[in-house]
């Protein structure tokens, strides 16, 4: 299998913020983007200091990062553009796929979905007047599959920069199997590029979806880049991944979290983290448990030594989804 011509590091609210995104692509290669965990503009264009951090173009310097924005109200998307074009940014990415019943409800990120009409007419703004070029990430429909030969109608109407496409609806939320043939419908409806994203955890997955189906122009990976950080750079041809190699970045990542946040905060961030990592490590229950249960940095540091000093990779790491 040739990997495809564009590998994407997916925008992961609490995980992939700009120290991982930093010492991710320092320490592996093959992600062409990484794209930031949405920001979400109100009249007022405010940020939190974390959203200020995240964005701010010092601490991604050197990092090929992408601002992504979920917005319903086009005056306020735009406004944001201009900042972010201000800042030194070259493009954004609207969030049209979200399936969180916080945001839904609101109307923003798959809950656009629900009306095309609405949706085309905030689509007619969008692109009539960004000062930037916008790329989408959405899903095929919000409640069933009936909707997905309209949205797709609607979505080639536009001169859209990049389509990464998740196909399943917002009900469907991340359960059962991507409908993948509507990738290949929308690869070959669509007069630009579209980048596939959807439950590609490891190598082998890939290898089989491009058996399977359209190549597209790229494919986003998530949750499998988590667990296995060099997953990209494995599928790009270079060296996958090794316990030597996932020591080296646990080890960079949690210092520099150390240099940038409060010791419990830096505790509960290596959590979430390991939470994926551990995923692609053959390690005993008492090793999982302390790493688990650490409370102070000195805690975590003594259990993720035991990790990387008694433990070893899988063959084939992977990530799995929970039951």
């Amino acid at each position: 299998m040739e990997a495809p011509r564009l590998l994407y590091f997916a925008p992961l609210e609490g995980f992939t913020d700009a120290v991982y995104r930093r010492v991710h692509h320092a320490s592996f290669g093959g992600v062409a983007k990484y794209f930031m965990p949405f920001i979400s503009p109100s009249r007022s264009l405010s940020f939190t200091s974390r959203q200020q951090a995240d964005i701010s173009p010092a601490e991604n310097a050197g990092v090929p990062a992408v601002p992504q924005v979920l917005a319903k109200n086009a005056e306020y998307f735009l406004d944001m553009v201009k900042l972010l074009r201000d800042a030194g940014y070259a493009e954004v990415n609207l969030n049209l796929g979200c399936p969180s019943g916080t945001v839904t409800a609101k109307g923003k990120g798959a809950g656009m979905l629900k009306d095309p009409d609405v949706l085309a007419a905030f689509l007619d703004e969008v692109y009539g007047k960004s000062v930037l070029p916008v790329s989408l990430k959405t899903r095929i429909g919000f409640d069933s599959l009936a909707e997905w030969p309209r949205l797709l109608d609607i979505f080639c109407r536009y001169p859209v920069h990049e389509w990464i496409l998740h196909p399943r609806t917002c009900r469907e939320f991340y359960s059962g199997t991507p409908h993948q043939d509507c990738f290949d419908q929308a690869v070959q409806a669509a007069p630009f590029p579209v980048i596939y994203n959807g439950d590609l955890f490891c190598e082998a997955d890939c290898h089989a979806f491009a058996e399977k189906h359209a190549a597209g122009a790229g494919w986003m990976l998530g949750r499998g880049l988590l667990t296995n950080p060099a997953l990209a750079q494995a599928l790009g041809g270079g060296e996958k991944l090794t316990m030597e190699s996932l020591r080296a970045f646990h080890d960079r990542l949690y210092y520099e979290y150390l240099k940038t946040w409060p010791e419990h905060a830096v505790v509960g961030r290596m959590h979430g983290l390991m939470s994926y990592m551990i995923q692609a490590v053959d390690c005993p229950s008492p090793i999982r448990r302390a790493l688990r249960k650490a409370a102070s940095v000195e805690e975590y540091a003594d259990a993720a030594g035991r990790l990387f000093s008694e433990c070893t990779l899988y063959p084939e790491p992977r990530f799995t989804p929970p039951d």
